[in-house]
């Protein structure tokens, strides 16, 4: 009987040496929150391993034994748990992770909300996105006091150093960002997206964003400066993501409802419906604004919604489905000259104007997790849109002849696919990580340009209701088809616990196309046609190259770091670079893509939890810039437009954020009690250089304000909270040649302004009462002069004026 007994404990013993378990789980904070990429250290088998993207974890296999897991993340208490492992799978209650506080005479530190500040760098890892190395910030819109109804984009960048602001409109339909020097014409030299998609007309003939989301439905907006390049594509302006609110995953129904009204007829609602039912997310929003704004013949009336449903059909897969609809119209009062801007900026001498957008975005996006370590996203995205402009578009000096107006009219349609996989490992027992992707791209769109009806109201059709080319009527019909392949790649190389380098690379396959006509006609002297014809123009541009950049960084203490950046960028050749309308302008047979870099090296950070700073200076490079030049013909002796690489630039700057929290540096205490003060300062010196065309060469490059500055205080707590901002801006060129007027206003100086807002809010349970006032001293001034719509002519911005808004979630 011994004997057996003894087989028995052998033959089990030696079992057991030979089985493995896992051990899985999820991490989240006391709130019930997951926290993505925790770190986990297994004792035992001297191994770290890190929580997915959804806070969950996988162990490998690991032979039965009793192991401790060490969890950490930053802003919370290290937890050590002790697991038996006796099962192939062993499942842990849910590992919740408390803020990291302590007292120290009374002095109460919490770390875990980022000392309450509404800006932040972006993380190591965001999502699918490596940003190490690279200058990003990512704005909190939830923690702004501004007034969100009208996008008020000066008071929610406030934040971000450099940014030049048009203002084109009271509505804030059309957001105008230019950073670095760049023309901030509906942020078309940003790599503007919306959870991670493309929302542009055309990524790469026509990247301008006719649509953006209405603010009081974004959760957050990052931003990565031009580095962005290596990961997103075209543009020196680097990223935007509009980041969506999501489902509340607590309930299986959340209602928001949000009423503002304002000066000069503002009238904006915002519902929002979201929540869980078992494996499925959603969330959708509804948008509806109108008014008259400030200046006759001038209104607006825009609609949005927006739906998002995800399906979890594990711990590893989801996919969500996206829809965003936007359709607006709005009357446009047109520009002035500078003396009708002086005399009296109020008036308008364009009624007839009208501007339409509709555009439909949608959008599949799945996540799988491998493991813990590994993730795959995959973003399929769709655009079907349209803008028509109509009106009398002649100088401004002229006055309207009541005659057939001129409508411009576009279409848009693409298809897109990116997938990128990331992965973290270990590595000399440091973390490493990387991320490679592809994307595909195919997009088609249709311009066409003619006069119009002699009607007063949005009546978009061209004379004689045809677009065609044979008809009298219309002077230009484009197609555009484009095309884009791409792969990339950037690591995370942590070569010690303080200093890591990130290198990436882009190879980029771009087909890019304008096939057309255009009518070109002549009128003798008493002004009878004698001559009309139509030419035809077809334009292929095929092109492929790889470009490449280096990030690093090196940590000086627990929450400050150093950081620099090397990232080559690019711009495709546009649509209308490729477009001939008249006889009188011609295209460089070679006409080449922008080309050049960025550069940044700074330092960021919060120090001793009492300031939040980024300061970095920048060099930006730009390359076979694309401009007009004025051509003799050798034989024909006249002179004509030539769309040509005119310049070289380049553009040094200086980008410093810095805000302190008065209130921990004053009574050592960290309460919901808020007082600090921000200094958002910015100066740009951008020059054209090695030109051969001496009207560009040594002047200062157009669109560049040389300081742009923003300061302001905020004061409250969790019931109530009230904000300053004083914003502002140098006087600057509009053109290259730097002309300080033009009697029809298209080009010259923007002389200095500057605002003042004031912002607050009342917290009362699920209610919540919102006011302001913007350009609190009635200043006069304009941001912006259009060489066509919504001008042409210096566009004034609004003078001082209120609102008042009223927010009940349920």
């Amino acid at each position: 009987m011994k004997t057996k007994l003894l087989l028995i404990f052998i033959l089990s013993t030696f079992l057991s040496i030979g089985q493995s378990g896992q051990i899985s789980g999820i991490v989240t904070d006391e709130d019930g929150k997951l926290l993505p990429f925790t770190t986990i250290y297994i004792k035992n088998i001297d191994k770290v391993i890190y929580t997915n993207n959804r806070g969950y974890f996988n162990t490998p296999k690991l032979p039965y034994d009793n192991y401790t897991l060490r969890f950490y993340s930053l802003g919370f208490q290290q937890i050590i748990d002790s697991i038996d492992v006796d099962q192939p799978e062993i499942i842990t209650n849910t590992v919740v992770m408390k803020k990291l506080t302590y007292n120290l005479n009374e002095f109460e530190v919490n770390e875990a909300e980022n000392n309450g500040f509404n800006i932040r760098k972006m993380r190591a890892i965001e999502g699918v996105m490596i940003t190490q190395g690279k200058k990003s910030e990512s704005i909190d819109i939830k923690k702004i006091d501004a007034n969100k109804a009208t996008n008020l984009s000066r008071q929610i960048y406030a934040k971000i150093p450099g940014l030049n602001i048009w203002e084109s409109d009271g509505a804030g339909i059309q957001i105008g960002l230019g950073g670095r020097g760049l023309n901030p014409s509906r942020n078309s030299n940003f790599n503007t997206r919306q959870n991670g998609y493309d929302i542009s007309a055309d990524a790469l003939g026509y990247p301008e964003s006719y649509y953006s989301p209405p603010s009081e439905a974004i959760d957050e907006i990052q931003m990565i400066r031009g580095a962005a390049s290596l990961q997103f594509g075209p543009q020196f302006g680097g990223l935007i993501n509009f980041k969506l609110k999501e489902a509340n995953t607590k309930k299986r129904l959340e209602t928001t409802v949000r009423q503002t009204v304002g000066s000069f007829g503002l009238s904006n609602t915002f519902i929002s419906l979201g929540g869980k039912n078992k494996n499925w997310e959603y969330y959708a929003y509804g948008n509806f604004k109108f008014g008259k704004d400030w200046r006759p013949n001038s209104s607006f009336d825009v609609r949005q919604g927006y739906i998002n449903i995800k399906r979890r059909f594990n711990e590893k897969a989801v996919l969500g489905l996206e829809f965003t609809k936007m359709y607006y119209l709005a009357q446009q009062p047109g520009g002035l000259t500078d003396f009708q801007f002086e005399s009296n900026p109020d008036t308008s001498f364009r009624s007839r104007n009208w501007f339409s957008v509709d555009w439909n975005l949608a959008a599949a996006i799945f996540n799988y997790e491998i493991n813990s370590n590994t993730k795959i996203n995959s973003r399929t995205f769709g655009l079907i849109a349209s803008r028509n402009s109509i009106g009398y578009l002649d100088q401004i000096n002229r006055i309207d002849p009541m005659q057939e107006r001129n409508l411009i009219s576009g279409e848009f349609q693409n298809i897109g696919n990116e997938t990128r996989l990331v992965h973290l490992y270990e590595k000399n027992k440091l973390p490493w990580a990387f991320v490679v992707g592809a994307r595909i791209y195919k997009g088609y769109s249709n311009s066409v340009q003619g006069e119009a009806n002699d009607s007063s109201g949005p009546d978009f059709y061209f004379a004689n209701n045809t677009s065609s080319i044979s008809s009298d009527n219309i002077e230009s019909n484009y197609a555009f088809p484009s095309f884009n392949f791409s792969l990339f790649a950037e690591h995370i190389f942590n070569l010690t616990e303080k200093l890591s380098i990130t290198p990436g690379f882009r190879y980029e396959n771009i087909a890019t196309s304008a096939n057309g006509d255009y009518r070109t006609t002549y009128n003798d002297l008493a002004g009878n046609l004698i001559f009309d014809t139509v030419l035809n123009v077809e334009r292929q541009n095929n092109r492929a190259f790889v470009i490449g950049g280096v990030g690093l960084n090196y940590k000086l203490s627990e929450d400050i770091e150093a950081y620099a950046n090397y990232s080559q960028n690019y711009r495709s050749v546009n649509f209308t670079d490729m477009q001939i309308r008249n006889p009188n302008f011609r295209i460089d047979p070679i006409l080449k893509d922008e080309r050049g870099f960025n550069s940044d090296i700074g330092i960021r950070g919060n120090i001793e939890n009492k300031f939040y700073i980024d300061a970095s200076i920048f060099y930006l490079f730009y390359n076979d810039r694309i401009g007009t030049t004025i051509e003799v013909d050798s034989s024909l002796f006249n002179t004509y437009q030539y769309r040509t690489n005119i310049s070289e630039s380049r553009t040094i700057g200086l980008e410093t954020m810095i805000e302190a929290d008065w209130y921990k540096i004053i009574s050592n205490k960290n309460t919901t009690n808020k007082f600090s003060s921000f200094l958002n300062f910015a100066y740009n010196d951008a020059k054209y250089i090695n030109s051969d065309q001496t009207a560009f060469n040594g002047k200062l490059v157009e669109l560049v304000p040389p300081i742009v500055l923003k300061t302001g205080l905020s004061i409250g707590n969790d019931k109530f909270s009230l904000s300053y901002q004083y914003s502002f801006t140098k006087e600057h060129y509009t053109d290259a040649t730097n002309s300080s007027y033009q009697t029809n206003a298209v080009v010259g100086i923007i002389p200095n302004y500057k605002t003042m807002d004031v912002s607050g809010k009342f917290n009362l349970k699920n209610i919540q009462l919102e006011f302001g006032i913007n350009n609190l001293t009635n200043e006069i001034y304009f941001t912006r002069r259009a060489v066509a719509y919504p001008g042409p002519g210096i566009i004034p911005s609004q003078p001082r004026n209120f609102y008042l808004g009223l927010q009940i979630v349920l």
